[in-house]
C-alpha cells in the first residue's frame, strides 16, 4: 500500500500558518489534520479535540515520560506536542497527514521522519509580520518584542526545510503548497508498490 505523506508546515508566529492550513484542508479533501496537544489554556472559540487536546502541564509531562509524542516543545512557557500513535497508524493506511507545528518541533520531526514534506511559511516582509502580530491585539509590549525577536531566529531556521513558501495572500500560498504536494505524491520512495513488477 502507498504510504501517506507527512506534511509539516511551520513558520514564525504571525506568518498565518493557521489560516493557510485551514484553506489547504478545505481544498485537499483527502488531507487529514493532526491535532496537537498543549498545556496552554484554550483561547476564545477553541474546542477540545478540534484546535488542540488541552492538558495540564502535569498530564503533558506524564505523556512525555511515556514516549507518547512524535515531537514536543516548550514554547513561551507552554508545552506543544504531536501524539505519535495516530500519525503512524494513519500513514500506514495511506492517509496524508498535515502537521502545523513550530520550528523547534519540526526540526525534531526531521530527525525521526526524514521522508516528511517540510514547508516553511514566510511573511512577505518583517514589517508585515510585525503588523500581523500587533493586529491580534493580544500581546503586551514585552511579549511583542519577544515574539519578533524569536521570529527572526525561526526564519533563519527555515533554511533547513525542503520548501519555502511566502504567504502574501492565503489563496496564493495554498496554491503553491498544492503544487508541492502534487509532486511529493509521485516520489519513488512513497510509491514502492509501483516497482514490484514481475517478469
Amino acid at each position: 500500500m502507498k504510504k501517506g505523506l507527512l506534511i509539516v508546515i511551520s513558520g514564525a508566529s504571525g506568518t498565518g500558518k493557521g489560516a493557510v492550513c485551514k484553506e489547504l484542508l478545505s481544498r485537499e479533501r483527502e488531507l487529514a489534520y493532526s491535532v496537537s496537544a498543549t498545556s496552554r489554556a484554550p483561547r476564545d472559540g477553541e474546542a477540545e479535540g478540534r484546535e488542540y487536546y488541552f492538558r495540564t502541564r502535569i498530564e503533558f509531562e506524564e505523556m512525555i515520560a511515556a514516549g507518547a509524542f512524535l515531537e514536543y516543545a516548550d514554547v513561551y512557557g507552554n508545552y506543544y506536542g504531536t501524539p505519535l500513535a495516530p500519525i503512524e497508524e494513519r500513514r500506514a493506511a495511506g492517509e496524508d497527514i498535515l502537521l502545523e507545528i513550530d520550528t523547534q518541533g519540526a526540526l525534531n520531526v526531521m530527525e525521526r521522519c526524514p521522508d516528511g514534506t517540510f514547508i516553511f511559511l514566510l511573511p512577505p516582509s518583517f514589517e508585515e509580520l510585525r503588523r500581523r502580530i500587533t493586529g491580534r491585539g493580544t500581546e503586551t509590549e514585552e511579549n511583542l518584542a519577544r515574539r519578533l525577536s524569536a521570529a527572526q531566529d525561526e526564519i533563519r531556521l527555515g533554511r533547513k526545510y525542503r520548501y519555502a513558501v511566502v504567504n502574501d495572500t492565503v489563496k496564493a500560498a495554498v496554491k503553491r503548497i498544492q503544487t508541492i504536494l502534487a509532486a511529493e505524491r509521485f516520489r519513488a520512495d512513497m510509491n514502492p508498490a509501483q516497482f514490484e513488477i514481475e517478469n
